[in-house]
């Protein structure tokens, strides 16, 4: 299965809602959409008389994601959603944007199936697992809130950024994030998230996560997978994704770790000196997609393709279209190779 779509609600969708998004996806064509959690605030209260009993995913109106319970001198924080809440909990709910409870969640994974558009989740862009502060401690927070959202519409994967290097040499950050990594599949694995965690490829030097980086560490910790940023690649390789040969390599490299489905991002885009400078609509930038069709064709990939383009659901159909064009050439040339041998 090849799919193309958004990284985020469409541009030219009227509504804003992620209801809206994932309708207009299918409006346009497309199969796939990734759902951001640009913010993850908690608000905190005391449970209500009419909270007693309840499991969080009960709800109405909140995206409850922990309860803080007191026994006696100790406090224990709950993920468990399905934990009936008592008297003296304290609420912990997220302040999302992207629905109001677990039921509307649950409304978007049923419709999102119904209308086959695979959804997926991206944390917030800015994370960092190396540091060890407040700062990896939220970051840390926002991957097990984003799990718990997308585990509830059926997100097939949920894609996270690492953070910067700092001061600290490529073994000890490397150490770090697989350590912060592995404790954070554990997680997902007790509370039986489905959802993939999917580690991004970057696009700058100070930033961890080049392809041979993010295939260590999915080589190191199990269950992580791959998420391959062509335009973070290629602009951290100076440019290096020309032909098709190029794109190949890099599919071959992250094959082993790939769980029969591959997730992607596509964009045109500005680099310099091994960074990216800014992503551009695709027809703007040296990145072409087209020997990455043909490389889709060959290996016949199971694949979603996420558009990060300014242009979004436009560069998504673009791509799409030159997908069907690059098939329908290969399909008019064997007709051809079948009559001539005919004759």
């Amino acid at each position: 299965m090849i799919r193309f779509g958004p990284s985020g609600i469409p541009l030219s969708c009227k509504g804003r809602t992620l209801k809206d998004g994932i309708e207009d996806v299918h409006r346009l064509g497309l199969t796939a959409m990734e759902v951001q959690l640009v913010r993850a605030n908690l608000n905190e209260r005391y449970a209500k008389d009419e909270d007693i009993g309840l499991a969080p995913k009960e709800i109405e109106g909140e995206l409850i994601v922990e309860i803080s319970r007191r026994t006696g001198d100790k406090e224990e924080a709950i993920t468990n959603l399905d934990v009936k809440i008592r008297k003296g909990d304290v609420i912990n709910s997220l302040t999302s944007g992207l629905a109001k409870d677990y039921m509307e969640l649950d409304g978007l994974g049923d419709l999102a199936r119904e209308l086959d558009i695979e959804l997926t989740l991206h944390t917030p862009y800015y994370m960092d697992l190396v540091g060890g502060g407040d700062l990896t401690v939220r970051s840390i927070d926002s991957i097990k809130w984003g799990a718990l959202m997308a585990n509830q519409m059926g997100a097939s994967v949920v894609v996270t950024h690492v953070g910067l290097y700092g001061e600290l040499t490529s073994r000890v950050t490397m150490n770090r994030v697989v350590k912060n990594l592995s404790e954070l599949g554990n997680w997902l694995k007790k509370r039986k998230i489905k959802a993939k965690l999917g580690l991004e490829t970057s696009g700058r030097q100070e930033v961890f996560g080049d392809l041979n980086e993010v295939l260590k560490v999915c080589e190191k910790v199990k269950d992580i997978v791959p998420v391959l940023n062509f335009s973070h690649i290629h602009s951290r390789g100076n440019g290096s994704l020309r032909k098709k040969e190029d794109f190949q390599e890099v599919i071959d490299a992250a094959e082993p770790f790939v769980k029969k489905h591959l997730h992607t991002h596509f964009s045109g885009v500005e680099h310099e000196g091994g960074n990216e400078l800014r992503y551009t609509p695709i027809k703007r930038g040296d990145l072409k997609f087209e020997p990455l069709a043909e490389c889709i064709l060959d290996n016949n990939l199971d694949i979603t393709v996420i558009s990060s383009s300014p242009l979004l659901e436009h560069d998504a159909m673009y791509m799409k279209v030159i997908l069907e064009r690059v098939l329908s050439r290969r399909v008019t040339k064997a007709d051809k190779k079948k009559k001539e041998g005919k004759k």
